[in-house]
């Protein structure tokens, strides 16, 4: 892992950031299952508050360079332990994703451990398999953030 990316536990100084970064409109269509109205900052607040306070749920801040990027988490969702992660768009395509994921994989050794992306979105997709996970199966969707059902790629490391 760079040494410029590390982990940590998420502090409340990271919400107002991570906030902006659902509010990214590259960044909501690309994860595309977000929740309905990222402007909302009550319901993010909420959602935050709720997650932080779910002793299921393993949640890291993803730090470059001492600055909050992103956050990676597990939870259990319908498919059993699952991953979810999001980066701020200004450290897109330089490998942290795919490094903080694994340094998460550390912390998070329960398997398997199953992830989910939108079939268009090339990147997470390439950031799941190098990490290790496979692809397992196809499933079709609500996506919030583009009004419609698409398809996702349901993908599980062992």
């Amino acid at each position: 892992m760079p040494d410029n990316v590390q982990l940590r536990p998420v502090a409340d100084s990271d919400l107002p950031i991570f906030f902006e970064h659902q509010r990214d409109p590259l960044g909501v269509h690309m994860a595309a299952f977000t929740i309905q109205d990222p402007d909302d900052r009550a319901a993010f607040d909420d959602h935050w508050r709720r997650l932080l306070s779910d002793p299921t749920i393993l949640m890291r801040t993803i730090e470059v360079n001492g600055q909050p990027a992103g956050h990676v988490s597990s939870y259990i969702g319908d498919a059993g332990l699952e991953i979810t992660y999001w980066l701020g768009r200004e450290y897109w395509g330089r490998g942290i994703a795919s490094a903080a994921l694994q340094a998460f994989l550390l912390v998070q050794t329960h398997r398997p451990l199953r992830g989910r992306a939108a079939a268009d979105n090339a990147a997470s997709l390439r950031v799941l398999e190098r990490c290790g996970f496979a692809r397992v199966g196809q499933a079709r969707g609500f996506a919030n953030a583009r009004q419609a059902e698409i398809d996702e790629i349901l993908l599980e490391l062992t």
